[in-house]
């Protein structure tokens, strides 16, 4: 099925609570996968202009990444520290491999990439860097405590 790429919804930010949406606050995404109806893996076309985040620094337990950057250049952030991805590169992200990342678009000019992941309907996640916990559809702090 050919997808109408122009015709997809634009996403703009994220669904972080407060205070910690604003890191991502101008990213958008258009869902390519569910414009093709797939439901094992979703599939994303997103624009990060300059000084935007692609999320908190996370890591998933049940839910594989993959990253293919289609233009312009990004920092990708791990425990390892940074490293710089330039159009044609990607990065791969194992499920249940505690070692946060994300993108940050340092340069002067969007960057647009795909994003892969499995679409796990009991996802966990941790962000190593804020008080951030994801589970089971809803945000937690880390003590527990829901947002």
């Amino acid at each position: 099925m050919k997808i109408d790429v122009d015709k997809l919804a634009v996403r703009t930010g994220s669904g972080y609570p407060e205070p910690f949406r604003r890191n991502a606050l101008t990213r958008t995404k258009k869902r390519l996968g569910d414009g093709a109806g797939l439901t094992d893996f979703g599939v994303n076309l997103t624009r990060l202009p300059p000084g935007e985040w692609s999320s908190a620094r996370h890591w998933h337990v049940l839910e594989d990444e993959f990253v293919y950057l289609i233009e312009g250049e990004l920092t990708l952030i791990t425990d390892e520290g940074e490293v710089i991805l330039k159009a044609g590169d990607c990065a791969g992200f194992p499920k249940n491999t505690p070692n946060g990342h994300h993108f940050i678009n340092r340069s002067a000019r969007d960057a647009v990439y795909l994003e892969v992941g499995t679409r796990s309907h009991n996802e966990e996640a941790f962000y190593p860097d804020i008080d951030l916990h994801f589970k089971d559809g809803r945000w937690f702090h880390k003590d527990g405590s829901a947002y």
